[in-house]
């Protein structure tokens, strides 16, 4: 679907717009897709290179400005309470051996933003989760940035939807055009240009829909910046799809009064929910290292050459 471009008319914010400064990061899902590797292991610790993915979204929010991140976690997900807390007995090791270089590395996850971690309970839904947020948020905007999406550290979409909170106020979230056999996998919206090139005006959001069911091709990917009316909306969503609280429903309720928006994304993104997906999210981001790609992706390059000719099968 293609949006076609009106000349621009002024923002007309329903509310005040806020400067946001607080992020949530749902991370108290099972991880299936991964086992047996998330039976011990929370899913967001496998390791994307030598970094667990929690850290890279983490490092994203604190590039945006958001100096407060709450965690919402669950059963057996201590690890990652661990990973952002300071390690004094490792640090001090670190240290005596005058290794600062691994001494910053694992500082660095504590020293990103002010971090709190509440649980869930019970794994009911991306909504439920966001609910759980509410103490800690309280009538501010905040951002919500899912674990399993990763944007390439050289994008700035949470940032350009930021300043799209703050000009049209609201609830802003990121969308991203899929094929249409894939919008089964994701909630898809139904849109109106806004006048401004990459903004468009959510009028309607279906969570999952059937190809032929789908209002359009636009997917929202794992970043929103939503208003604190979201937990109202919230409070009386029912279980949809799944059995679960869907944030997808609940942002549909705030679409109908006209106060939905999203950034159209066509940068890198990463989906590590996948197995394909993750592993080709570790080749590439080890290619953009210059103290690994240089002689990784020569290995690779070799690899791929000299794959078929000595029994191994790349796949198509």
């Amino acid at each position: 679907m293609i949006v076609p471009h009106t000349p621009a008319t002024p923002a007309t914010p329903t509310t005040p717009a806020r400067t946001v400064r607080k992020a949530v990061v749902p991370a108290a899902g099972l991880g299936t897709r991964f086992l047996p590797a998330t039976k011990a292991t929370p899913k967001e610790m496998l390791p994307v290179v030598d970094k667990p993915a929690i850290q890279y979204v983490v490092e994203e929010a604190a590039a945006a400005g958001l100096d407060d991140v709450l965690m919402i976690t669950g059963r057996h997900k201590r690890a990652i309470e661990d990973h952002f807390d300071n390690a004094f007995e490792l640090e001090q090791a670190l240290a005596a051996k005058g290794d600062t270089v691994r001494l910053d590395a694992v500082r660095d996850p504590a020293r990103l933003a002010n971090i709190h971690h509440i649980r869930q309970g019970e794994p009911l839904g991306l909504g439920h989760a966001v609910l759980c947020a509410r103490r800690h948020v309280g009538d501010e905007p905040f951002a919500v940035l899912l674990g399993d999406d990763l944007i390439d550290p050289r994008e700035t979409l949470l940032g350009e939807m930021l300043d799209v909170r703050e000009r049209y106020a609201g609830t802003v979230v990121a969308l991203m055009e899929v094929a249409p056999e894939q919008t089964h996998l994701y909630g898809c919206a139904a849109v109106e240009p806004t006048g401004e090139d990459g903004v468009v005006k959510v009028t309607g959001l279906v969570e999952k829909p059937a190809r032929e069911e789908a209002p359009s091709n636009y997917a929202v990917i794992g970043r929103y910046v939503l208003d604190p009316g979201v937990f109202d909306a919230l409070e009386r969503t029912e279980p949809g799809r799944g059995g679960e609280i869907q944030l997808t429903d609940a942002l549909q309720e705030l679409a109908a009064d006209g106060t939905v928006h999203g950034v159209v994304f066509d940068g890198l993104r990463y989906d590590t929910g996948d197995k394909a997906d993750y592993l080709r999210t570790v080749v590439r981001l080890a290619c953009d290292r210059p103290d690994l790609g240089p002689e990784f992706l020569s290995w690779l390059k070799e690899f791929v050459a000299t794959a078929e000719t000595d029994g191994r099968r790349l796949a198509a």
